[in-house]
């Protein structure tokens, strides 16, 4: 399985609830890896897109213990064990963990690939990614060249998780 996520330089993630910048080629890889696959978040992730809607032409999978929640064109379930059971037919490289926080913390461990755009800025944040930099079991397989975007300066880096 893949996650995908955007960083700056502390590994974060959002500030409440929504994401620390959005650039259109972060956007435009996000869109291209994940497009045609399953895509596996949290709640509050799910609600943090233009009008809370699903993802187009992806297989929108919301883990959530509210259950009472519904959303058209999503599969809600209340468990990382049954949100992996919806994608058992999956070939494991078309699935991706997009967040929040605590699903990326929960997913971690059963990821083998993790695609991450390190942003050269620290912002005001209060949900962060762990530092893979400071974990033994992944190492950086792939890093494109650094790019800018106004005046942020940011690459794209593709980890995976040692055999």
């Amino acid at each position: 399985m893949n996650l995908i996520v955007a960083v700056d330089n502390n590994w974060a993630i959002g500030y409440q609830n929504k994401l620390l910048v959005r650039i259109p080629a972060d956007q435009r890889f996000f869109r291209n890896e994940t497009l045609h696959k399953a895509v596996i978040m949290g709640r509050k992730t799910l609600e943090s897109f233009p009008g809370g809607v699903p993802l187009r032409d992806r297989l929108n999978i919301v883990i959530t213990s509210d259950p009472n929640y519904k959303v058209t064109d999503a599969v809600v379930v209340n468990s990382i064990e049954k949100s992996l059971e919806i994608v058992k037919d999956y070939n494991t490289e078309d699935v991706y963990v997009i967040g929040g926080e605590s699903i990326y913390r929960q997913m971690l461990p059963l990821c083998d690939t993790a695609h991450i755009t390190k942003i050269d800025y620290s912002y005001n944040a209060d949900a962060y990614f762990p530092d893979l930099d400071k974990m033994d079991d992944w190492h950086i397989t792939g890093e494109s060249d650094e790019q800018t975007y106004h005046d942020l300066v940011y690459a794209f880096y593709k980890y995976e998780r040692k055999k």
